[in-house]
């Protein structure tokens, strides 16, 4: 796709410090041995961090790469001993956790929703080992109550953030329809849909538009997923049937499968954005950073980080970290190559209603909400 907004150029003003962008959110690696030592000669020698991924899997540009990347910068910092394994499918998560505690581990990092099960009950029966979970309580009633002492959840209202990238896809839209889809049915993914719907909805209130939103509706909690994390055919299929419907933005959430929406674009060969999540996508996956307009940002990375650091060093704190727009523990990133195609003013817009998330005078309310 080639950039050519000429709509948009002219007065466009550059938004490259539109916000924050999360603190240690840099490119992430590009693959994950099982086990890694540090080699700054000052080893942390009684410790060792180990994390599992979901199927997603540790090259995955977005999701289980960013939680990768916050426990290799603590070990990378402290000089102790990491091991990783990656989930084939969800038949592993028990197997995996099981592993990594018969391995000597000391701080175990389930990084999805999908291993709350399995992780509770490796939890139970490891009470000496300190483990931390991304994405959810591991409360498997549901009760918002962690289900075994010894977890420390790692969670995000990234409704917030994504409220901003849907403010930010209807200024955008010359369609006047925007798209998303995901993976799973599950409350990390619909989080993003419900905040880019209500995004998308705000814009119009406060610019008297009517962008539509194709792909979710927040109202009924029904929309568009693949059914799994994985770029395939069925995510490229759900991407086109999107595209079809004449959309000029599409948000993927789920991992890897906007490598799928980017094949459905550049084979539609219009002028489609599309939009990043978790990750600054721009960073972690240059092969498709022409078409990202802006990524919606989760600080998994900090978050593994200071969760592995105090495990180290004898702090472990099972209170569960919370991540939000006021604590930078979600955000949006810089638009990259789209800086000079944004409206005029855009920035600017953002941080007000940024602002007005964190005072609470703009409500973000989604049922999948932390």
């Amino acid at each position: 796709m080639t950039i050519s907004r000429t709509k948009k150029l002219a007065g466009a003003t550059a938004a490259a410090g539109l916000l924050v962008a999360l603190a240690g959110c840099g490119t992430a690696p590009e693959g994950a041995g099982s086990t890694t030592e540090p080699d700054d000669g000052a080893a942390m020698t009684d410790f060792k961090a180990c994390m599992v991924s979901d199927e997603g899997g540790f090259n995955d540009k977005s999701f289980n790469q960013l939680g990768l990347a916050g426990l290799e910068m603590a070990a990378d910092e402290l000089g102790f001993e990491i091991a990783t394994t990656e989930s084939q499918s969800a038949s592993d998560y028990a197997a995996n956790l099981d592993n990594l505690a018969s391995e000597g581990c000391n701080l175990i990092v389930s990084v999805g929703f999908l291993l709350s099960a399995p992780t509770v009950e490796a939890a139970l029966a490891n009470p000496d080992i300190d483990y931390a979970i991304i994405d959810d309580y591991a409360d498997n009633d549901f009760n918002g109550e962690t289900d075994a002492p010894n977890i420390k959840p790692l969670v995000f209202d990234t409704a917030q953030a994504a409220f901003l990238g849907g403010y930010a896809a209807a200024s955008y839209s010359e369609t006047g329809k925007v798209g998303t889809f995901g993976g799973a049915k599950i409350p990390p993914v619909t989080i993003f849909m419900d905040g880019f719907q209500l995004g998308v909805e705000y814009f119009n209130e406060q610019n008297d538009a009517d962008v539509q939103v194709v792909g979710w509706d927040v109202e009924s909690q029904e929309g568009q997923f693949t059914d799994e994390f994985a770029a395939n055919d069925r995510a490229k299929q759900v991407a086109q049937g999107i595209i079809d419907q004449d959309v000029d933005v599409l948000l993927p959430v789920g991992g890897p499968i906007y490598q799928s929406a980017a094949e459905a674009i550049r084979d539609s060969g219009g002028e489609i954005a599309l939009m990043g999540v978790d990750a600054d996508v721009y960073e972690t996956d240059p092969s498709v950073a022409d078409l990202l307009l802006v990524s919606i940002l989760k600080g998994m990375d900090v978050a593994v980080y200071e969760a592995a650091v105090s495990a180290a060093n004898d702090e472990f704190d099972v209170t569960p970290f919370v991540g939000t727009l006021e604590n930078d523990g979600v955000g949006i990133s810089e638009f990259h190559d789209f800086e000079s195609l944004v409206d005029e003013g855009l920035t600017d817009e953002l941080e007000t209603v940024r602002q007005g998330i964190i005072d609470g005078s703009i409500p973000v309310e989604s049922p999948a909400s932390p």
